[in-house]
């Protein structure tokens, strides 16, 4: 059994939280730049050339790439075989992003009573925590700022089952039509399609996760990935909503078995400012 201790924990999800915040991953950076050259629009390749230069800025100076610093979004795979010594694991997390936040000079966002007085809980905890037992003797943590103007386009269609492949097409060129430039694009656009509504939503944001472009593995899967990145992009709104050819970067789709009279189609929307990072215990 492999032991680690809480603190160990709460150092890495803190600086997690900083790289995740100062730096975008290679993946994201190749498609950006490839993006810029593939443009047609000229005020588009402008807003691209600005989104570049925000980026090389950001990384060189240790400052955050977008003013929104996102809810700290925690994907955790824990080994079966792996023990937390000297405390508790989710507090070791919530005193990471804690840390995390207020070292690095990052945004708080996160407030109490979300309905009423709205209150800054002053470090941007708390975050929001997904587990996942799995085999083996390690820890593997996801952290993903997720900021609020893409979350909040985001959207749960509940479709018939005989709305089928074209009912999910239709969803989300629907969603993205409706949000326009507001969740920022060029886009990365996870969806989870099948299982309940939580577990569909889960799974489009665990979607967002997949190195950028990399394709699902069922061919099935795959072409309906390409086709709506093709009608996305066909939709002209192009980045920051100035118009143009690319729309999106890519999507991620990941498919879970549904209830015989259920569809859930979740689709979690992501700004080109892709930010995450992963380390493993």
């Amino acid at each position: 059994m492999k032991k680690i201790r809480a603190q160990k924990i709460t150092r890495m999800v803190a600086k997690l939280c900083q790289q995740a915040n100062y730096e975008l991953g290679d993946d994201v950076l190749t498609a950006l730049k490839e993006t810029r050259q593939k443009e047609v629009s000229p005020l588009a390749r402008y807003a691209l050339e600005k989104i570049m230069q925000n980026t090389a800025v950001a990384m060189q100076q240790d400052l955050p790439l977008c003013q929104d610093c996102g809810t700290a979004v925690i994907f955790l795979e824990v080994g079966q075989d792996v023990h937390i010594t000297d405390g508790d694991i989710n507090q070791a997390i919530v005193e990471g992003v804690s840390r995390g936040y207020r070292r690095g000079f990052l945004r708080k966002s996160m407030v109490n009573k979300p309905f009423s007085s709205r209150i800054n809980t002053g470090d941007n905890t708390p975050p929001v925590i997904h587990t996942k037992i799995v085999p083996g003797s390690q820890l593997r943590i996801a952290v993903i700022p997720k900021g609020g103007g893409a979350e909040n386009m985001s959207r749960l269609a509940m479709l018939k089952p005989g709305d089928g492949n074209q009912g999910v097409v239709d969803a989300v060129l629907k969603t993205i039509d409706e949000a326009g430039g507001n969740p920022c694009p060029p886009l990365i656009i996870g969806l989870g399609i099948g299982g309940t509504t939580e577990k569909a939503m889960l799974l489009a944001k665990e979607a967002l996760l997949r190195k950028l472009g990399e394709s699902n593995h069922d061919p099935e899967v795959a072409r309906l990935e390409k086709d709506i990145l093709r009608r996305v992009n066909d939709l002209g709104i192009g980045a920051l909503g100035l118009g143009g050819s690319i729309t999106a970067l890519a999507v991620h789709a990941e498919v879970y078995p549904t209830h015989i009279a259920s569809l859930p189609v979740a689709i979690n929307l992501q700004c080109h400012s892709a930010r995450h990072r992963e380390a493993v215990l």
